[in-house]
């Protein structure tokens, strides 16, 4: 009697497992299956971790803002038994695609609590889920006096290369220029980034690597989004780091997936300004099933969850 009442104790649980709605599951890059615990012990070994998001996904977001807290806890107790002299500075720093460069001054006065909330989102060009999705970081940091720096090119400029190519960029004022990568910069089409994009718009460079100027435009614009991100990661990860002795500085970026994806784009300029960054990048991707992972090598954790799941807009 005891072994039937074993075995149908064994049958409800495989019954209830199998019913059980598992939000997401998280893989390393090989497709092993992983945790979020994972993430937050590899992120407190590099310099810079690339969050990648898909820009509407609720679990993603709720990540974001649970690996936020974490690793500022964590580096903060770091900290603490450290031996560093300048502990009014904070080794966490924050930045994302969604808030550009032109904009930092707003963003610094909001966050230094000079000007008004309502002043702030009203003049600082917020993605329309910025309530939902990233205010919960801003005020993080806010709460917390956290750098957190806009790191995108200003869309007008991006505008401009994506209708005149990159030689338009040299017509902007030195002003105008403060708000992007240094100039020149090269942009390789033939790098898989650039080079599937614009297979996706079924178009196919010459023998010579050649494409057609209005497509190859487009492509562009795109590079000078990675590059300047990856200039303005660099150049405050430099600087706030020369302020915190003998600790550990981490900088927390967010970004859609494919500004970071295949270590490419941000991560590629990331490299070129600085070759010794410890880089770690994160994937977002929606899929049928959460057995296993679809693509792998794609960064070196995923964060995969069912595609019925609801999103944000």
């Amino acid at each position: 009697m005891k072994k039937y009442a074993f075995l149908f104790l064994v049958v409800l649980f495989f019954m209830a497992f199998q019913t059980d709605k598992p939000a997401y599951q998280i893989f390393d890059k090989e497709g092993k299956k992983s945790s979020y615990k994972a993430i937050l012990e590899k992120a407190q070994e590099v310099d810079i971790v690339l969050f990648g998001e898909s820009h509407n996904n609720p679990i993603v977001h709720w990540l974001q803002i649970e690996l936020t807290k974490n690793l500022y806890k964590n580096l903060s107790e770091n900290q603490s038994e450290s031996k560093s002299k300048n502990k009014s500075k904070n080794n966490l720093l924050l930045g994302a695609e969604m808030f550009e460069a032109d904009n930092q001054t707003i963003l610094d006065e909001y966050l230094n609590d000079i000007i008004t909330e309502k002043n702030f989102e009203a003049e600082a060009r917020l993605w329309n889920n910025y309530k939902t999705d990233y205010k919960p970081l801003v005020e993080f940091a806010k709460g917390n006096n956290l750098v957190f720096v806009a790191t995108n090119i200003p869309r007008r400029y991006a505008s401009l290369v994506s209708k005149k190519g990159l030689a338009s960029l040299d017509s902007l004022s030195e002003d105008a220029k403060r708000f992007m990568m240094p100039l020149p910069v090269e942009v390789d089409l033939k790098l898989p980034a650039y080079a599937n994009m614009l297979k996706m718009m079924g178009v196919h460079s010459t023998d010579d690597g050649k494409v057609n100027e209005s497509f190859a435009n487009f492509a562009y614009a795109q590079a000078v989004k990675d590059a300047t991100m990856a200039y303005r990661i660099n150049e405050y990860y430099k600087r706030e780091a020369k302020n915190i002795e003998n600790t550990n500085s981490v900088f927390l970026h967010f970004n859609g997936s494919y500004h970071s994806d295949n270590y490419e784009s941000i991560v590629y300029y990331l490299k070129k300004y600085n070759p010794s960054l410890k880089i770690m990048t994160i994937t977002a991707a929606d899929q049928k099933e959460l057995d296993s992972l679809e693509k792998t090598g794609v960064a070196d954790f995923a964060i995969v969850t069912p595609l019925s799941m609801t999103k944000t807009y």
